[in-house]
């Protein structure tokens, strides 16, 4: 907690104590730990003076942005209608098989999760998928065992 309090103090010292504040706040605590919860909105709120109910139905909307915990490398499979037309579900059904996970899991280890996202803007490129900040395209579920691989390795 004292690590997201810093955080929060960082952002605020940046961007103010006013509701433009809340984005940047999210994501610094995001980029730490991989999620927000409920305890970090509650500290967000009261740093900023806003509702809680702000703080959430702020994060909810941001499919980037996780209110429950997620492993280390967070996998998000493009949903698009390109990427769907391009073989996205050969690429979700590599992956849960590579992961022994479905969508929306995480391994038991804590290393992967799989979600779903809309578009990541690379439809020229499909399917796609990001690991974090990693965009991955052209995929094939040859490619998605090897990418798995080298993640497992890491």
């Amino acid at each position: 907690m004292a690590e997201v309090a810093k955080i929060i103090q960082e952002k605020i010292e940046r961007y103010g104590r006013e509701r433009k504040a809340l984005i940047p706040i999210l994501n610094g605590i995001v980029e730490k730990k991989n999620y927000v919860d409920n305890e970090d909105m509650i500290c967000i709120a009261k740093a900023l003076d806003i509702s809680a109910a702000d703080v959430y139905g702020t994060a909810s909307f941001y499919s980037f942005i996780e209110d429950k915990e997620v492993g280390k490398y967070v996998i998000r499979i493009c949903k698009s209608i390109t990427c769907d037309m391009k073989g996205k579900h050969k690429i979700l059904k590599a992956l849960e098989d590579e992961l022994r996970i479905k969508l929306g899991e995480t391994t038991i280890n804590k290393k992967f999760t799989l979600l779903q996202t809309n578009c990541l803007g690379l439809c020229d490129s499909g399917p796609a998928m990001l690991i974090n900040n990693e965009p991955f395209t052209h995929l094939t579920p040859e490619k998605i065992h090897e990418i798995i691989r080298n993640y497992r390795n890491k």
